[in-house]
Order: C-alpha cells, then structure tokens, then sequence
C-alpha cells in the first residue's frame, strides 16, 4: 500500500504557514530531510510518526493516509447525524455531534465548521432555546477561534467563506460591529463570486444546470432583501413589498411552489400584521387563514418535496434539509409567538382570531 505521509506533512505544514526550515528545526532534522518526505523521495524514520502526528494534532493513521475511506465514512455519519438533529432543532444534540467528530478528526475542517454553527446557532434569541443569553457570553470565544482558524488553515473555499461570514456576523451580535464589517469586507462581491463567473469556462452540457442553480441562488437572494425591506419601510410599503414576495414567488415557481414552506407561513403572517396596522382587517384575516394552514401543512409535510419550473428546472427539497434553532412545531410557533405580537391586539377578541387560534391546537 502506498503511503502518502510526504503529501500530507506537506499539506498540513503550508495549511500553517510554517516553512521548511521552521519545520525541520522543530524536529530537529535537515531541511533536505523533509523536502525529500515531501516529494515522496523517503519516508521520515518510524520513531519520528508520533511526534509528527502530535505536532499536527491528528492520529498516526491520518498521518500516514491509509484510511482515507473509513475517515471519509466516519464524517458522512457525524455530518448526517447533525443535519438530522438540526432540522428538528435540538441544538444541544447538534454541540455534541460536533464535539464527538472533532475530538476523532481535530482537523476536519467540514466537522471544525459545523460545530461553530451549532454553537452560533445556540443563542439564536427567536427560537426556544432558555439558555441563549448565558450561550452567547458563553460561546463567544470559542466561535472566534473557530473561525479564524478555518479562515486562516481551510484550504476549502466554500467552507472558508461560509466560517468567514459567520464570524462577521458574530461580532456583529456581540457588539462589535467594526470588526464584523472589516471581516465581511473581505468577501468577494457577488458580481466576482465563482457562480456569476464560471459560465464561460463550462462545458455546453454543464451551462444548463448551472445556470438554473444561480437563478435559484439569486432568487434567494432577492427574497431574503425584501424581507429585511419590510422591516425598514412604512406599513404601507411593507404591505407592498410582501405582495410584490407573492408575485416573485408564483413567477420564479409558475405557481408550484408549495405552500406549506416555513417561509409562506411567516410571510402571510407578518403581512396580516402589516394589514392590521392599515386598518384592512378583512385581508388580514385571510392570510392568517393562508398562514394557519401553511403552518399545519409544514409539519405534515412529506419527506421528500418535489418542485419543477421552466426557470429553475427540477427540484428536490428533503424534511431534513430544513434547519431551525427551535425544536417546536411551526403551528406552535405561529400561535404561542408571531400571532402573539401585540399588534395583533386590535383583532384579538374577533371571532376570527379566536378562530384561527382554534386550529393551531
């Protein structure tokens, strides 16, 4: 069996800036000696394997790369395990995967990374979590050395960016808001991201899917904007945006998108808020209807969804790609908090409400 000792001293040495020379003199070998381990001219002496493997924090097997296979098996099933913990919002489960696989693969960037999510995630303040105020104190350190460490070591680019601008936002959230921006400010813009540049260099057969999946991409993008604009106008403007979500959605999915996405739900509840504030009352209790049975249709939905349009193709969403910071039900959410806002107060007491309230139970 061929050992590639050599390729991974040499990518574990580059992957922290330690030069040759600093690297032979904290062995105490020649420089020629690890220049030749690492074109695979030799290998280093049995009796140096341990101390290598420590220095790098990885096991004499990774070291060695022979079992490549078993690792890679290993962290589909951490990666897995989290993902379905998750999408039912058990965070604490999520903290411990992440945890187990880093304790076995200390430098598994794709393990190192989930467990700063989860542990970001933790103190997300619109879930349930009670503990999420002592969890953002709690985590802050650990969430910044996480994510300098990937974005200084992780030689994969989409891993690295998406650490990078998780960490930006961090410190953001912990009040420090010009270190965030100068982090964000190193990301490419989106007109210089590798999807909006590629196309030239695909292959004919490759431009059809790639293009679909940046229209799906964008399209993501568009919403979450108008979302966040809905916060930043007027009622009136609000009101406006979300009917102008409405008609994005049916144009992009050719009115397949289900409705009984987490999205549709909040959307129609948050524009009958809008609608109450403008006194349009009849209107808003039909989207709260829109809203109730959306919630109800989530939480039964099928394992599998499919979708088909002519801009985005086919499309296949899983139960457990969805991820939430909040182990309940979205009817309980909706009923126990979006329906809770005080602005609601003008229509509490209807028998429409009281009616709508009915069926979250």
């Amino acid at each position: 069996m061929k050992l590639n000792i050599g390729e991974t001293i040499k990518k574990l040495r580059k992957e922290r800036e330690i030069t040759q020379e600093d690297f032979a003199e904290i062995l105490g070998v020649s420089c020629q000696s690890v220049s030749r381990w690492e074109n695979n001219t030799c290998y280093p002496d049995i009796e140096l394997i341990p101390t290598i493997a420590a220095f790098f924090d990885i096991s004499t097997d990774k070291l060695m790369g022979v079992d490549e296979a078993t690792e890679k098996k290993a962290v589909d099933r951490y990666l897995n395990d989290f993902q379905l913990a998750i999408s039912v919002g058990n965070i604490d489960e999520c903290i411990r995967i992440a945890r187990a696989g880093v304790a076995e693969f200390p430098n598994n960037y794709a393990i190192l990374n989930k467990l700063m999510y989860a542990l970001f995630v933790a103190y997300d303040d619109s879930g349930n979590i009670p503990n999420w105020k002592e969890n953002k104190e709690k985590y802050d350190a650990e969430i910044v050395a996480l994510g300098e460490r990937i974005m200084k070591y992780c030689p994969d680019a989409q891993i690295k960016f998406e650490a990078t601008e998780r960490l930006a936002f961090h410190h953001c959230e912990m009040g420090r808001k010009k270190i965030g921006r100068s982090i964000y400010e190193t990301l490419p813009s989106i007109w210089n991201c590798r999807e909006s540049a590629i196309w030239w260099a695909l292959s004919e057969e490759e431009k059809l899917p790639h293009t679909r999946d940046l229209i799906s991409k964008t399209y993501n993008i568009l919403s979450n904007s108008l979302w966040e604009l809905t916060v930043l106008v007027s009622p009136e403007d609000a009101a406006k945006v979300f009917e102008k979500i409405f008609i994005l959605d049916d144009w992009i999915y050719e009115n397949d998108l289900p409705n009984y996405t987490w999205c549709s739900t909040r959307y129609s509840c948050f524009y009958a808020k809008c609608l109450v504030k403008l006194n349009r009352y009849d209107e808003a209790i039909q989207q709260l209807k829109l809203s109730v049975k959306s919630a109800i249709a989530f939480d039964n939905r099928p394992e599998v969804i499919k979708t088909n349009s002519f801009l985005l193709g086919e499309g296949v969403r899983k139960r457990t790609d969805f991820e939430t910071a909040d182990s309940r039900p979205l009817r309980v959410i909706l009923r126990d908090s979006w329906l809770a806002d005080k602005e609601f107060d003008t229509i509490r007491d209807t028998d429409e409400f009281k009616a709508i309230l009915e069926q979250l139970y």
